[in-house]
């Protein structure tokens, strides 16, 4: 499995997320093996120039808090793209560690329909509007390369429209919508046939006094023989191993309880936050 992130440069840059995650990226327990993070580049995110929007040159560089390697591409150039996304696979197969792709490029419309991108950047978009859009421009060049004849690309263009303008036919058909094609559950069952959660009820999750007073015991024991233990811990051993006797039990040791018994089924616990190590709580 290889996780790919898809980002707009501002948000890269600005989300404190995505710093986070990088952050994380090389945790034990956490690491995902290396993610490829790719960065939609259009240069001005929402409308903002990248110099009021940011410090530093570029969106990536907040990538290289982890010494990941940055690549940045011509989104003009797809042969050019293809082959740096084929290396970012491969560092990341290899060195199991993130990478990332800045694919530079250019909104042609504004930031949605009702944005007029000439209000914020007047100079930017007249370049835009004489740029030749990259799909005639890589066309042009495979045709006079020979790789494909004028007729095949027209084909292939014409094909494409057909398919969007049948589904556009289509959905002016669909009269009702069904909440639940939209929902994805990981649990079957776990929703009825509207779309509504089942009432769910919970099986009983006791255990016996006896398997309480085995994991009581435990967590009040040092597996290791003959191990000089702090005089403090050794205090809080105690007075735990003294409550299970008494049959008591305190916030700390009710967790230990529920823990060792989902251990004791052989399921996989993992702790993590603050002081988890030294076990303050």
């Amino acid at each position: 499995v290889m996780s790919i992130l898809l980002h707009g440069d501002a948000a890269f840059a600005g989300q404190g997320v995505v710093y986070e995650t990088f952050h994380l990226s090389d945790l034990p327990s956490y690491t995902t093996n290396g993610t490829i993070h790719v960065v939609v580049n259009n240069q001005i995110g929402f409308t903002t120039d990248p110099r009021m929007a940011r410090s530093s040159p570029y969106p990536t560089d907040v990538a290289r808090v982890v010494n990941a390697p940055i690549f940045h591409v011509n989104a003009d150039d797809p042969e050019a793209v293809m082959y740096v996304c084929s290396v970012a696979a491969e560092w990341r197969n290899t060195f199991n560690k993130d990478v990332v792709v800045d694919l530079v490029c250019y909104r042609r419309r504004g930031h949605n329909e009702m944005d007029e991108p000439m209000f914020t950047q007047p100079l930017m978009y007249k370049q835009i509007h004489k740029q030749v859009p990259v799909l005639k421009k890589y066309a042009d060049k495979l045709i006079a390369d020979g790789t494909v004849t004028l007729q095949e690309f027209e084909e292939e263009i014409a094909k494409y429209d057909r398919i969007c303008e049948e589904a556009y036919t289509r959905s002016k058909d669909n009269k009702i919508l069904h909440i639940k094609h939209w929902l994805d559950s990981p649990w079957p069952g776990f929703f009825n046939m509207d779309g509504e959660p089942k009432s769910m009820s919970c099986p009983p999750t006791g255990i016996s006094e006896e398997l309480l007073t085995h994991i009581g015991n435990v967590a009040s024991s040092v597996p290791v023989e003959d191990f000089k233990i702090h005089s403090g811990l050794s205090r809080i051993l105690k007075a735990r191993s003294e409550m299970t006797k008494n049959r008591l039990v305190d916030w700390a040791l009710a967790e230990y309880m529920a823990f060792g018994s989902v251990l004791k089924e052989g399921i996989h616990v993992r702790l993590s936050g603050q002081d988890v190590e030294r076990g303050t709580f």
